[in-house]
């Protein structure tokens, strides 16, 4: 008789997978969220039209429009084809090597369609992650979701504006290319349990979501978690390069060390929402992101350069727990059977209304400086703690929930 795997081993298995899924969204996202604005500046583009790039990332605040058709199909023949044609825009970018700000726009198009892939890739994503775990395994598996999407971050915002100047343009975006071909070999081999998915179900419907009691205020919420991060982030790259730090030290900072810390704040912040709460995690958490936040203000005051790592360590970190808690609640009020579409009207939100602020954050950062520019990120991230905690939401829009 043939003995049936342990739960640890299904969980490591299930695990295992959604970690290559993951990892191929962070790795071009990185680059072309974090790596993409230093190059651009290099080049001489304007930093208004920098934080106006933010927007390159709206099908991620889009997604949920199309979420409910990807829903009903069966996740591997959802996932293999986008991830393919991943690859096929990664290398055809490779190609077009942009020699002035002017000869950007052919590679904008293109980084908008791999953002449109990604995204879309992300529903399926999300929706086999929510109905794989259990709400007992919900914290470990986003810590692992968060932390193998910075992980990819750590590559394509870091290692790759590392090698920049080995590579180049084609070689790096052609390494990219070949990182999610190889990450994309275990679907191959993926063998999905049966999933009872007919023809597009009708009940899946946006409207049905948001009419449900307390649905905004909890949008509100997530929204309110995330804004002043994205407010600070969207001119964080074009900060150092201001202050002249060469782009391969940007890349140890911010891709390196900031993604590295950032991963272990992701797996720090799963295990404190299983066995700290969830409402007690986020407020611990997001208070110390606003605070790490006005840190900034410090070096764009004047004092030393030598002072930015540490506090990018220290934000990275607080933002890694963040990200991981509230991607566990955003688990906990999906329903079953519909956890794609879930699950996605909310990542919409926090893309939506953060990159908003993103793509603001030139303009900010132009009129006010970058010291009034990195207070004001702090004080919206101190009013993001405030909602939390004036926040009581109706079921099942509530923190903290039993679990299962």
């Amino acid at each position: 008789m043939t003995t049936p795997p342990s739960p640890l081993l299904r969980l490591t298995e299930r695990l295992g997978l959604l970690s290559v899924l993951y990892y191929s969204q962070g790795l071009p996202f990185a680059f072309l969220t974090q790596a993409l604005p230093a190059l651009m500046r290099e080049r001489g583009v304007d930093l208004r039209a920098i934080g106006l790039a933010t927007l390159l990332g709206i099908p991620w605040g889009l997604k949920f429009l199309w979420a409910p058709w990807i829903d009903p199909l069966p996740r591997r023949l959802v996932l293999l084809p986008l991830q393919a044609i991943t690859v096929v825009l990664l290398a055809a970018i490779a190609f077009l090597e942009p020699v002035a700000a002017a000869s950007l726009a052919p590679v904008l198009v293109l980084c908008l369609a791999v953002n449109l892939v990604s995204a879309t890739q992300d529903i399926a994503a999300d929706g086999l992650a929510v109905g794989m775990l259990a709400p007992g395994e919900r914290g470990a598996g986003n810590a692992v979701q968060v932390g193998v999407h910075r992980m990819g971050m750590i590559v394509g915002g870091g290692l790759l504006l590392r090698t920049w100047g080995v590579l180049g343009w084609s070689g790096t975006f052609l390494t990219m290319a070949g990182m999610i071909a190889l990450a994309s070999l275990p679907l191959l081999v993926w063998r999905p349990p049966p999933r009872i998915a007919g023809a597009f179900a009708p009940r899946i419907r946006l409207g049905d979501w948001l009419s449900r009691p307390g649905a905004l205020a909890w949008l509100g919420l997530l929204v309110a978690c995330k804004a002043g991060d994205a407010l600070a982030s969207g001119m964080l790259r074009p900060f150092l390069q201001d202050l002249k730090m060469p782009i391969e030290e940007v890349g140890d900072m911010l891709g390196i060390l900031g993604f590295s810390t950032g991963l272990a704040g992701a797996l720090t912040g799963g295990v404190l929402a299983d066995r700290f709460g969830r409402r007690r995690t986020l407020l611990l958490a997001t208070a110390l992101e606003a605070a790490a936040l006005a840190l900034f203000v410090l070096p764009a005051a004047g004092y030393p350069q030598s002072w930015l790592w540490p506090i990018a360590g220290i934000e990275s970190f607080t933002t890694g727990i963040v990200t991981a808690a509230v991607f566990t609640v955003m688990m906990d009020v999906c329903r079953p059977g519909q956890g794609a579409t879930d699950f996605t009207v909310q990542a919409s939100a926090l893309a939506i209304g953060p990159g908003i602020f993103g793509a603001l954050s030139g303009f900010v950062a132009k009129g006010l400086g970058y010291p009034a520019h990195f207070m004001l990120a702090s004080a919206l991230a101190f009013a993001g703690v405030a909602y939390l905690i004036a926040y009581r939401g109706r079921p099942p829009f509530r923190l903290d929930a039993p679990v299962e």
